[in-house]
């Protein structure tokens, strides 16, 4: 049955077919083969009850807000600011490109979105300075992934409901891994422009860093407002979503003027149209993972692994980060958390794992995905972007999966990084 399913499910990729669709052909077989012939409904009502959770309404509110600042001034503010203050260190334009990323990560919530507003303006600087197309776009897709770390995160509020941990946690347990790889993707830029001999850019005076300080207060205002907000009890996670929105509105809409009123429907359209991918791929994701736990497919396959690690916290998290980056290399990031987070929740108890330090290992390995040859997402977005080939794509990514697994290792031997904030909120 397992070969089968696996089978099946290969073969429609293969084809061409959409992730969407491979999870629910193998959730009616499996239903017509093991569970109850002919019970559609039982099915459906998995999927509907997928995404039931109310928390998965900030994710079309999230999506809606960064789709309005990636069309306005938001992104080339927040460039402006850290380029005055970092643009004359060695290796200042990496540097500045990492830090933009995540800076833009902590207004939008998504590692495309990013991919699309730092990757424009910034890929043609880097190639002028000196810098390898190969380099350029490993930087920009990777850093960009910081954004699922980087609270309001998308991933994490998928990861929260599934897993039914707290949403706010979560965002604010992201914030020091999501720093963390900054300094690492920057120490690494400095020493690569050291042995490629690239030159740093000329030092601004304070007038200028005044003026770029000026122009990015009110777009760092969003994650002062999503965090500070959830965090002060003044609303919930889903309604600082909404929260988020009016804020985008208001910026770019009203006060910058960069995004027209009639323009508003063709973002609203654009993220009707991403939103839904990403609730099909809810909804399909939960059929497929009630089906194959009712098969005892996952029980089969982990149990034995389980079992011979015991219940050892840094073994259990490890198992836990192989299991999800080598998903998230063959499937939709999101599609993965779904499916394992409930498979891995017996024995993240047995070990006594926090769920909110293991929810940031596995929205890193998500992250990690998203960049990751074959079928990261991002890799896709930057091909349509940078109009390059694959293989053009992924030549310079290796050194950053590197450095993104070796946070993953501290992470799991340092839970430290990830449930200090927390604690300090409660």
């Amino acid at each position: 049955m397992l070969t089968l399913t696996f089978i099946t499910m290969i073969v429609l990729l293969m084809l061409g077919f959409p992730m969407m669709v491979p999870l629910l052909v193998a959730s009616l077989m499996l239903l017509f083969l093991v569970i109850d012939m002919g019970n559609v409904g039982l099915l459906m009502g998995q999927m509907i009850s997928g995404v039931q959770s109310w928390a998965l309404a900030a994710v079309p509110l999230f999506i809606f807000a960064a789709d309005l600042m990636t069309r306005g001034h938001t992104s080339q503010r927040l460039l402006d600011l850290v380029q005055s203050f970092v643009g004359h260190l060695r290796g200042g334009l990496p540097i500045t490109t990492a830090a933009s990323c995540t800076l833009f990560g902590a207004v939008s919530g998504s590692t495309q979105a990013t991919v699309v507003a730092m990757g424009g303006p910034m890929r043609p600087k880097l190639l002028e300075k000196g810098y390898s197309d190969a380099f350029s776009i490993a930087l920009i897709i990777n850093a960009s992934d910081i954004a699922l770390l980087i609270p309001p995160s998308i991933g994490m509020i998928i990861y929260g409901v599934v897993s039914g941990s707290s949403i706010g946690d979560l965002f604010i347990a992201g914030i020091l891994p999501g720093l963390l790889i900054l300094v690492l993707f920057s120490v690494y830029c400095w020493i690569g422009s050291i042995r490629m001999g690239i030159e740093p850019e000329e030092r601004v005076g304070w007038a200028v860093r005044w003026q770029a300080m000026k122009k990015a207060l009110l777009p760092l205002g969003f994650p002062l407002v999503v965090v500070g907000g959830i965090y002060g009890g003044i609303f919930s996670p889903t309604e600082a979503a909404a929260i988020a929105v009016l804020y985008a509105l208001i910026l770019e809409v009203i006060i910058l003027r960069a995004v027209k009123l009639k323009e508003i429907w063709d973002v609203a359209l654009s993220t009707g149209l991403i939103t839904a991918v990403v609730f099909i791929l809810v909804a399909a994701g939960n059929a497929f993972t009630y089906t194959i736990s009712f098969a005892g497919i996952p029980q089969a396959i982990l149990e034995p692994v389980i079992a011979s690690i015991g219940d050892s916290p840094t073994l259990v998290l490890g198992l836990i980060a192989v299991s999800f980056f080598i998903g998230c290399m063959f499937v939709d990031p999101i599609v993965v958390i779904l499916i394992l987070t409930p498979l891995f929740k017996p024995a993240v108890e047995a070990a006594g794992l926090d769920p909110i330090h293991v929810g940031v290992i596995v929205t890193l390995q998500a992250a990690i995905g998203s960049a990751t040859p074959p079928f990261g997402c991002d890799i896709f977005t930057a091909m349509a972007i940078f109009r390059r080939p694959y293989f053009d794509v992924i030549k310079g990514t290796p050194p950053f999966i590197i450095i993104l697994l070796f946070a993953t290792l501290l992470l799991v031997l340092f839970p430290s990084l990830s449930l200090w904030l927390p604690s300090l909120a409660h």
